[in-house]
């Protein structure tokens, strides 16, 4: 079947956003201290609890509870969090355009993010405001990889997922979407996102 919708991933396919950009080779005094901090302390896992619907103060403060000597860390991650934002990714944001001007597809953001800090994304970003609609985990409470959140987007949208393409950077949130009869692309880079689509005369 022909594809009618495409479903974006927003961080790391459309937007620049890592916590590297703040906790750079500089925040700690060794790179030791900062890896520790990415896996013990402020971990992806943490992160996604947020993502989820948890309270940003709320994590904070357990946090800084559990890991006192974090503390200045711990509140620097959502308290400096915008540092973590670079900008759009020019490239992306520029093929995404295009395909919105084909006019031959609905674009759908399908995005794990906090709901509070996505507001600040939509202040900033005007290409937020082209999706035809978007399903945010933090609003949700539920997140990637797991098949409700995808199914919400689907229902609410009443997106048939044999016709549907899902752009995503992280391959457990493309597998998930396989799984759900969703055609999926494994975001790497703008380029490579370029070639994939046009080999599937998309674009």
């Amino acid at each position: 079947m022909a594809v009618n919708t495409i479903i974006w991933d927003l961080g790391g396919v459309l937007i620049d956003w890592n916590p590297r950009y703040l906790f750079n080779e500089s925040y700690f005094e060794t790179e030791e201290k900062r890896e520790y901090f990415f896996k013990h302390i402020c971990s992806n896992d943490w992160n996604e609890e947020q993502d989820a619907g948890r309270s940003i103060v709320e994590a904070t403060q357990e946090l800084v509870k559990k890991f006192p000597e974090w503390e200045k860390a711990i509140r620097d991650y959502y308290g400096r969090w915008t540092e973590m934002l670079k900008g759009p990714i020019t490239e992306s944001v520029d093929i995404f355009r295009r395909l919105k001007e084909l006019g031959n597809y609905k674009m759908y953001a399908l995005t794990n993010w906090q709901a509070n800090l996505f507001d600040i994304a939509l202040v900033r970003y005007d290409f937020l405001h082209w999706f035809d609609g978007r399903v945010v985990s933090g609003e949700e409470k539920t997140r990637k990889p797991f098949p409700e959140f995808y199914q919400r987007l689907l229902d609410r949208y009443q997106v048939d997922p044999a016709k549907a393409l899902f752009i995503d950077d992280n391959l457990r949130n493309v597998i998930a979407a396989e799984e759900l009869g969703i055609s999926s692309i494994h975001f790497k880079n703008s380029v490579l996102l370029k070639q994939d689509l046009s080999a599937m005369n998309l674009l």
